[in-house]
């Protein structure tokens, strides 16, 4: 989403990086390309004005221009800024009241609200252990409420049965009544909309306000339609108390401006983002880390939370027992692909690793992670013998496997390569003492193979040089690395 916007900051700022020493015309001509930046952005006029203003007030003092590294020192500058436009801190749900929560989700027609409500509520379910019920008041919308029902069924979060002729206030106290005697912990009221804000609209999200007193007010609002929805935003908050802000379809080519423009418009934090059409594709918003992924300097912590969401505790337990044992077949390897594709492919991961916004643009512009399921194709066609023990795959075996996988013999070749190298890497981490010695190793500065080699594999030389200078290792953390092999499976872009 903020790709552009990235690219445009990422050029001033190399650029500022570059010099030895800055001076004041130096800062203030960076800032006017900010400036620019922002604009095309699609951010309101205001917000990058005071945004630029309180940048260059900070960036042009004596503590600064004088320091060791003035153009880092500006880059932390803008990275604060960013961060306190975004909203700061990261603004939860309140939902530590006495059962149930209610949260209203209000916003216009076609914002993607339905659909929201239902991932929030299994979010609340899985994650946090909640008991949650789902109630749809839209009673105008076509099949509005059923659809809600067909959400929960797929989410697996109960929904309040459907009775014909309610209208959305009567919905609203039954929701309430089912949920007091039932036990559930939040209540989520998925309320009606319209193609414009209107007063019809207003009196009867008032009216249900009244009856259902809800702790936490959604909007809900579409990141594309840009500085529109940070005009609904302010015409919902002046006649709504608005708790939050949910912006949906925060991964497609919108410009960003409204997610940068709304909490400094509105004064609404922007509680969660829709990044995907999965029931899982909601993520809470951390204005910290979003200003991060803007300036390239990765997301490093949001890359550890889904690798722990995607990381099944049985198959960690079991690959850890094996890894102790120096072993290493192709069923583990196919484990080590699943959990990749789970944390969103090589591109998402890569768009998480500090200094890898050039490698992830050239990982989305070649569809590399067609060779994540190639190779899993690949693993597939083998029978329980020869992914227990490859050696077994001779010539005629490896025709078999590339015939039923769609590949090509070649491609067999070099996954069983780039096997081979894993699982010598897995026999010498048995040898440094298991475990223990693989941490070791991990904390000085990583097992090998890298970043690097998995952009050879993937995008030729450029991107393995590329990616190999940016995943030399994270700094605090030692950069753990790319399983070895990795350079050796595909040489030709696709």
């Amino acid at each position: 989403m903020f790709d552009s916007l990235s690219e445009r900051l990422g050029g001033v700022f190399d650029r500022l990086r570059g010099r030895g020493a800055l001076t004041e015309a130096d800062v203030r001509a960076a800032m006017r390309e900010v400036r620019i930046a922002l604009l095309e952005a699609d951010v309101a006029l205001p917000v990058a004005r005071d945004f630029v203003d309180q940048v260059t007030e900070q960036a042009v003092g004596q503590n600064v221009l004088r320091s060791v590294t003035p153009g880092q020192q500006v880059v932390k500058i803008v990275s604060d800024a960013l961060t306190e436009m975004l909203g700061g801190g990261e603004a939860g749900l309140e939902l530590g009241v006495t059962p149930p929560a209610v949260i209203m989700m209000v916003g216009l027609q076609g914002s993607g609200k339905t659909t929201t409500t239902a991932k929030l509520a299994k979010r609340l379910a899985k994650r946090d252990g909640k008991k949650v019920l789902m109630a749809s008041l839209d009673v105008n919308r076509p099949a509005a409420q059923e659809q809600l029902a067909t959400l929960g069924t797929q989410a697996e979060v109960a929904t309040l049965p459907i009775v014909a002729g309610q209208r959305p206030v009567e919905i609203a106290k039954r929701a309430m009544q089912a949920a007091k005697l039932q036990g559930y912990d939040v209540l989520m009221l998925d309320t009606a909309g319209r193609l414009h804000v209107d007063q019809a609209l207003m009196d009867e999200m008032q009216a249900i306000a009244d009856v259902s007193r809800p702790h936490e007010i959604l909007l809900v609002v579409d990141a594309l339609t840009g500085q529109d929805a940070v005009n609904v935003a302010q015409n919902f908050s002046e006649q709504v108390p608005l708790t939050g802000v949910v912006l949906t379809r925060m991964d497609g080519d919108a410009r960003g401006g409204a997610a940068l423009s709304m909490r400094a418009v509105t004064g609404k934090p922007i509680k969660f983002a829709g990044t995907g059409e999965k029931m899982d594709a909601i993520e809470a918003f951390h204005p910290g880390r979003v200003a991060g992924r803007i300036l390239g300097m990765g997301d490093v912590v949001s890359l550890v939370e889904k690798a722990a969401e995607a990381i099944q505790i049985e198959d960690a337990e079991r690959m850890a027992r094996r890894l102790e044992k120096g072993q290493f077949d192709m069923n583990d390897l196919r484990g080590q692909l699943a959990q990749m594709q789970r944390m969103g492919g090589l591109g998402a991961l890569a768009g998480m690793m500090p200094g890898m916004k050039k490698a992830q643009a050239a990982l989305a512009g070649g569809g590399h992670d067609r060779t994540l399921i190639r190779m899993d194709a690949m693993i597939g066609s083998m029978t329980p013998k020869e992914r227990a023990k490859p050696e077994l795959l001779n010539a005629k075996r490896k025709i078999r496997v590339a015939k039923g996988s769609g590949t090509t013999v070649q491609d067999v070749n070099k996954l069983l390569k780039m096997h081979q190298e894993m699982a010598g890497a897995m026999k010498k981490l048995k040898k440094m003492g298991g475990i223990k010695g693989m941490m070791a190793m991990l904390g000085k500065g990583g097992m090998g193979g890298g970043m690097g080699g998995i952009g050879n594999a993937l995008g030729g030389p450029d991107l393995g040089e590329l990616m190999g200078k940016a995943g030399g290792g994270l700094p605090g953390l030692g950069g753990p690395k790319m399983p070895p092999g990795f350079q050796n499976f595909i040489n030709k872009k696709k």
